[in-house]
């Protein structure tokens, strides 16, 4: 394929000023370069109320990234099971009014089923999830993280230069937004941090092992200085509340895919919020050493853009949520727009699909300047047109979430219109897992996990022991869609 072929597939996907809605009904094929991707439709759901608290007595503040535990799916007479891990990201908060609780990072554990109540092509399946002893995270001196904004103090660990409050919630410790979620086959897991962009590696026992450091272009800066908080943007580097956002281990454990949420300060279309749309993938070998200094990948990738009203022009960026690896070039993943329960207003929901991305043909960034320094990929800042010679990552989109008829069967609709209701689809799907349908009939299939993080907001919500109730409730819920992958 050609670069402008390459260039313009990439931003097909790039602009949608209208609701982007299925058409059709399932199984419904996409055809890229050549194999045939087959969305079966959404098969299953389930949820647990908004107000669920955990093993530590807060709300159940999931799912900003999820995955089965390696070694434990397994099909039944009825369905599947397995354990399932949850990650909630920092706790119930609000940064508006400088209100932050000391929110261990943890990891949540719970029993997962998936029964249908018959094997037949039009049943509906129910998910179940039953919380149990979830995993506190622990820093190099085996103290807990905060999920406390640490403003633009610091501390050294081993000497990695980490966040930490200085003062008030969580002082002296080390502040995490966790945000991705990726089990190694041993059942030692990686985390994905909002605050730094690091990738942080633990054990199975939640012991901090190694950290990832991202490359200079990625770190949050501020005057030549780490910016790590979250209220005030930096000015290169990690966009302030848009770190890594999706990462994914490829099928075979040697290589480890890491996205930003959106694009780089230093590549972001000034005035733009539609102007975010070249995030950055890294791609680090693993084989050897669980925690390399350098990527040996590093691409850009083209994300949507949408209308937030669904009629005007293009003026928000749908970031990305989450990815997961299918191969060393190949992953799937997560982006949305911002609307939907959990968001103010009755702007209609635009955006919210399951990208196909291929990394193949893209330029590599590794080792440039692009990745060594702050250079931007821009060819103009006024704009997000990259500069030539920078061939971004082939994207296609494989699944639309927006399907009304298939929603309707887990509860769920569209209509923002009616304001917050128990059956509004969340504004924030972040969290996706890829399985294996384990059916000898279809060896290629696979069941797609997709998870909402729902903030924390509940009617009855408890953080440390304090309230902090909502006006309404966001479940936590999880939907269960089935592919055909090539």
């Amino acid at each position: 394929m050609s670069v402008t072929a390459l260039l313009l597939a990439a931003l097909a996907v790039s602009g949608y000023n209208a609701p982007h809605e299925a058409t059709g009904v399932p199984p419904r094929i996409v055809q890229v370069a050549g194999s045939s991707y087959v969305d079966k439709g959404l098969v299953a759901a389930g949820r647990l109320p908004a107000g669920t608290v955990d093993f530590l007595g807060d709300t159940l503040g999931s799912f900003s990234s999820l995955a089965i535990q390696p070694g434990t799916w397994r099909r039944t007479v009825r369905g599947y099971e397995g354990v399932l891990w949850t990650l909630p990201d920092r706790g119930r908060n609000d940064p508006e009014a400088g209100l932050f609780y000391d929110y261990a990072g943890r990891l949540e554990r719970m029993q997962l089923r998936i029964d249908w109540p018959a094997r037949t092509p039009d049943s509906f399946g129910t998910l179940t999830m039953k919380p149990e002893k979830g995993l506190v995270l622990k820093d190099y001196n085996g103290q807990p993280f905060t999920g406390a904004d640490p403003g633009d103090h610091t501390i050294i660990q081993r000497g990695v230069v980490l966040p930490s409050p200085a003062v008030g919630a969580g002082a002296g410790k080390v502040a995490l937004d966790a945000e991705s979620l990726q089990f190694t086959a041993d059942g030692h897991f990686y985390i994905g941090d909002e605050y730094t962009a690091n990738v942080y590696y633990f054990d199975a026992q939640g012991q901090l092992q190694g950290v990832i450091v991202p490359p200079q272009a990625i770190q949050p800066q501020r005057d030549g200085k780490p910016a790590f908080g979250s209220l005030a943007p930096p000015q290169t580097g990690r966009r302030n509340n848009q770190g890594v956002e999706g990462m994914g281990l490829s099928p075979d454990g040697t290589r480890l895919f890491v996205a930003l949420q959106s694009a780089l300060m230093q590549d972001s279309a000034a005035g733009n919020a539609a102007g975010r749309i070249n995030t950055r993938v890294l791609v680090y070998d693993v084989s050897s050493n669980p925690t390399p200094t350098q990527p040996v990948g590093h691409h850009v990738m083209v994300l949507p853009a949408y209308a937030h009203d669904g009629k005007g022009k293009l003026d928000r960026t749908a970031a990305q949520s989450e990815l997961r690896a299918l191969d060393n070039e190949r992953f799937l993943m997560l982006a949305r727009d911002g609307n939907g329960l959990g968001k103010e207003g009755n702007d209609p929901i635009v955006y919210k699909s399951v990208l196909q991305v291929n990394v193949a043909q893209a330029s590599n960034l590794a080792g440039t300047g692009y990745e060594t320094g702050t250079a931007s990929v821009l060819a103009d800042p006024a704009d997000a047109m990259l500069k030539a010679g920078i061939v971004p990552a082939d994207v296609k989109e494989v699944l639309n979430l927006l399907d009304r008829p298939q929603l309707a069967r887990a509860g769920l609709d569209l209509d923002t219109g009616r304001g917050p209701h128990p059956g509004l689809l969340s504004e924030k799907w972040e969290a996706m897992d890829v399985l294996p349908a384990l059916d000898p009939e279809h060896p290629n299939d696979v069941l797609l996990l997709i998870g909402n993080d729902n903030d924390f907001t509940a009617r009855n919500c408890r953080m440390q022991g304090e309230h902090c109730d909502s006006a309404y409730d966001n479940d936590n819920r999880v939907l269960v869609y089935r592919l055909t992958l090539p």
